[in-house]
C-alpha cells in the first residue's frame, strides 16, 4: 500500500525531472536534487506539502524566465542562468525537505513542522517573485536598510512593487496549505514576507560584499522563517 500511495508522485516527479532537464531549466544534478526535494516533502506534507512545493516550482521557473534578456544586464553574474543545478535547488527547497524527513520521523509533531515547511516554501516564492518580477514593474528601487534610491538588480535593492509580488505569491502558498489544514493563512504570509526581507538585509550586508553566495542566502531566509514559525508555537502555542 505505501508503494501505490507513492507511485503518482513519483511519475510525476520523474516526468517533471525529465521535461526540466530537456526544457534546460534544471540541470541533471539539479533534476535529481529536485527529485529528491519533492519526494522528502511529500513523506511529511502530503500532498499539500507536495503541491506547494510544485507551486514554487512553476512561479519561479516562470518569473526567472520572464523577461530575460530585459533582467540581464541588471543580474549579477552568479545569478544569470535560468538553468538551476543541485546547490541552488537545495538552497530553495532544502530546508521544506529537511521539514518533511523530520515529519516522517516526528508524526507526532507533524502538523508543526508542515506549517514550518509552508512557511519556508512561502519564503523561497516571496523572494524569487519579489526579485525577479519586481525588476521588471518596480519604478522605485531602494536600499533596504537605508532606504535610499539604489541600482536595480544589486543585492539587497528592494521596490514597492517587489514587495507586492512577493506577498502575493506568500498568499498562493498560504492558500494551498489552508485548504488542506484550514487556519495559519495570515501566519504563513507572514511569515514569507519576513523571509523575504531577511533575504534583502542578508544580500545587502554580506552578498553584496562578496562574503556569501545568493545559494546560501536562499537557504538562510527560509530557514529564517521555518525558526520564526518554531518560535511563534513555542512562545503563543499556535
Amino acid at each position: 500500500m505505501a508503494v501505490l500511495h507513492y507511485l503518482p508522485i513519483v511519475l510525476i516527479i520523474v516526468a517533471g525531472a525529465t521535461l526540466s532537464i530537456k526544457a534546460e531549466k534544471l540541470t541533471f544534478s539539479g533534476a535529481i536534487a529536485g527529485a529528491a526535494v519533492g519526494l522528502l516533502v511529500f513523506a511529511g506534507g502530503g500532498y499539500a506539502g507536495f503541491i506547494m512545493l510544485v507551486a514554487f516550482f512553476i512561479l519561479g521557473t516562470v518569473a526567472t524566465s520572464w523577461k530575460k534578456q530585459e533582467k540581464l544586464r541588471f543580474k549579477a553574474k552568479s545569478d544569470r542562468s535560468v538553468k538551476r543545478n543541485a546547490t541552488q535547488v537545495l538552497a530553495n527547497g532544502g530546508v521544506a525537505a529537511i521539514l518533511g524527513l523530520l515529519a516522517l520521523w516526528m508524526p507526532h509533531h507533524g502538523g508543526l513542522l508542515r506549517l514550518m515547511m509552508a512557511a519556508a516554501l512561502s519564503s523561497a516564492t516571496a523572494d524569487t517573485l519579489s526579485s525577479e518580477l519586481g525588476m521588471v514593474y518596480g519604478r522605485w528601487f531602494f536600499n533596504i536598510l537605508t532606504f535610499r534610491k539604489d541600482q536595480k538588480g544589486l543585492d539587497g535593492v528592494i521596490s514597492i512593487s517587489g514587495i507586492l509580488i512577493g506577498i502575493a505569491g506568500s498568499g498562493l502558498i498560504a492558500f494551498i496549505y489552508s485548504l488542506s489544514f484550514g487556519k495559519q493563512f495570515w501566519l504563513i504570509i507572514l511569515a514569507g514576507t519576513i523571509g523575504n526581507v531577511a533575504d534583502s538585509i542578508l544580500g545587502e550586508k554580506y552578498e553584496r560584499k562578496g562574503k556569501i553566495g545568493n545559494s546560501t542566502v536562499n537557504f538562510l531566509n527560509t530557514s529564517i522563517t521555518a525558526l520564526a514559525i518554531w518560535l511563534c508555537h513555542a512562545l503563543l502555542r499556535l
